[in-house]
């Protein structure tokens, strides 16, 4: 409050000339900025009065667009089946949503389709991330009539321009024929860099009072780098709808049940949770080592500088000291530690003014969990009055970069949010196995395969299947050898008769039988043996010469294999 006190002074210190129209349109943007914080300020004093939680953060201005978008998206989903958004539409909406929340004239307006479905998604995406947005609070301190007279010093119309950003379209109106000093790309870099470094250590602090706050958790799950991309967050996000429950307690029950519940507790081996077991602990383990700075060091300047330092060093561990990124961050942490002591010296002053030399009567104390104490109370407050100031800041001014553009993070290895929640195209698999039995199974198949093969490999001829010729061969092999059975047969019979005579038959002489009978079996030897060649040498080539040894003494011993 100290810091927005002395940038307005400046403005009325300059006497004698009159203000310029970008002058005028700051001087305003400042004084609605200090009345939304002394706004949020009235609501925090009333908290267990107009909410269930302490720990109930304020969305601001971009949190609250980035959430609207979220919701048009999922609500495109259930519609057309693309979980996506113009940003046209977003900005219309946008306009429409902020008239119509604050009760103010919508007539002439364009309206979305779905405007009431797109609503209640948003405002259930708030209430599951335990978060009230800048005009959630103007209405629940709007009942405080009586006690809440700085609430007076803000108007819906108001809060709306400061919302819409209305402070930059004054300013470019008035600046029109103003000449510029054109920005260098290096120093845009810088600026978002610096934006991005801010981003990101709110985040993890918003995230530390407040385990609800999924956008929060969306902007560092893999910043920095712990693996847990956009199927990561995909798995976990699809495990806190299932179980209707927050992204970061859905992470945290499963890492404890991995440590602490043993085998009867593990999670399932289908579960898609186990791929990311890793990056999950990682990043569980450190927020633990914030919460137990918070828990165990009672200073709220001590514990708040130490948070910061371990944020900082989370952040820049790895990375080259002369990285843009690495220098924003040191900046902003050491900006925030300042201010910090500022807020607890404030609040120090204050309560030294009020005294009386009778003392008050001590507050009732009031907690997240109704009446109970909780360690780091007092550091969490401050938090608290920190990301108050962050919820109260201008708006940004480029939509197309705060909602779609992923250069901002992408040295750091993170996208846009609106990519992050939509749920990557995945093979449906309802009819399919988990992953992890598929691949014991088809393991399996193939070291039976190796086995059996080896087996056949030695004794391949044993086997009766690779005596069997298929049926088309088989015929084959019945007609050709046909005639040669009938002449064999024919032969058997004739040397039977003949030789149970003892004479020659009638018509024929005992030469001629004996040469047609030699004639008979040179025949058959020599299709026998051709045959013979023709197997052995297949089972020669098959077997090798061990194999094929072994497979003339099984010939020989089980000839009806043959």
């Amino acid at each position: 409050m100290d810091n927005l006190e002395t940038a307005v002074r400046p403005e009325f210190a300059s006497v004698g000339s009159a203000p310029s129209g970008s002058t005028l349109s700051q001087r305003m943007a400042v004084l609605n900025q200090k009345s939304i914080l002394d706004m949020i300020k009235e609501f925090r004093r009333n908290w267990h009065i107009l909410c269930d939680s302490e720990r109930t953060t304020v969305c601001g201005a971009d949190s609250m667009l980035l959430a609207l978008q979220l919701s048009m998206a999922d609500n495109n989903k259930q519609h057309n089946g693309e979980f996506t958004v113009p940003l046209s539409d977003v900005l219309l909406t946008w306009k429409f949503f902020l008239h119509e929340k604050l009760n103010l004239p919508v007539e002439n307006m364009e309206v979305i389709d779905h405007y009431e479905d797109i609503r209640r998604t948003y405002d259930d995406f708030l209430k599951n991330s335990n978060m009230l947005d800048l005009i959630d609070v103007y209405k629940k301190c709007s009942v405080l009539i009586s006690n809440c007279e700085n609430n007076a010093n803000i108007s819906p119309s108001q809060l709306r321009d400061f919302l819409l950003g209305r402070q930059y379209a004054v300013a470019d109106e008035t600046d029109l024929y103003v000449p510029t000093s054109p920005m260098s790309k290096h120093n845009q870099d810088n600026e978002k860099v610096q934006l991005l470094a801010r981003k990101i250590i709110y985040s993890y602090l918003s995230l530390l009072v407040n385990s609800k706050n999924d956008l929060a958790l969306a902007h560092i799950l893999n910043i920095p780098d712990r693996g847990l991309g956009r199927e990561a967050f995909t798995d976990l996000k699809h495990a806190a709808q299932e179980k209707k429950m927050s992204i970061f307690l859905v992470a945290t029950s499963f890492i404890r049940t991995l440590e602490l519940g043993g085998k009867g507790y593990a999670p399932s081996p289908s579960d898609p949770l186990r791929a990311h077991v890793k990056g999950l602990s990682n990043f569980i383990n450190f927020i633990d080592k914030l919460d137990e700075i918070l828990g165990e060091i009672p200073n709220p300047s001590i514990a708040g500088g130490r948070i910061l330092s371990v944020i900082k060093m989370q952040l820049i561990k790895g990375q080259n000291s002369r990285d843009p990124f690495c220098k924003a961050v040191e900046e902003v942490a050491q900006d925030l530690d300042l201010r910090i002591k500022n807020i607890i010296n404030s609040q120090q002053g204050d309560v030294i003014l009020g005294t009386t030399d009778i003392s008050p009567a001590r507050p009732k104390s009031y907690a997240i969990n109704h009446g109970t104490a909780y360690c780091g109370r007092d550091t969490v407050k401050i938090l608290l009055v920190l990301l108050d100031e962050e919820a109260a800041s201008l708006p940004t001014k480029n939509k197309a970069e705060l909602l779609y553009d992923d250069e901002n993070t992408i040295h750091h290895n993170g996208i846009s949010i609106l990519t992050l929640f939509r749920s990557p195209t995945q093979v449906n698999t309802s009819s399919m196995k988990p992953l992890r039995e598929r691949i014991h199974k088809s393991m399996h198949e193939k070291k039976t395969k190796m086995k059996q093969t080896l087996i056949r490999s030695q004794f391949a001829c044993t086997y009766k299947e690779d005596c069997i010729i298929s049926k088309d061969k088989w015929n084959d092999v019945n007609s050709a050898s046909e005639p040669l059975y009938a002449l064999r047969m024919e032969n058997d019979l004739s040397e039977g008769v003949n030789s149970s005579v003892r004479r020659p038959t009638v018509g024929t002489s005992s030469g001629n039988v004996h040469l047609d009978r030699s004639k008979s079996e040179k025949v058959a030897r020599k299709s026998s043996s051709q045959t013979g060649n023709k197997s052995s040498k297949r089972k020669q080539e098959r077997c090798g010469p061990a194999g094929f040894r072994l497979a003339n003494k099984v010939d020989r011993l089980f000839p009806a294999c043959t």
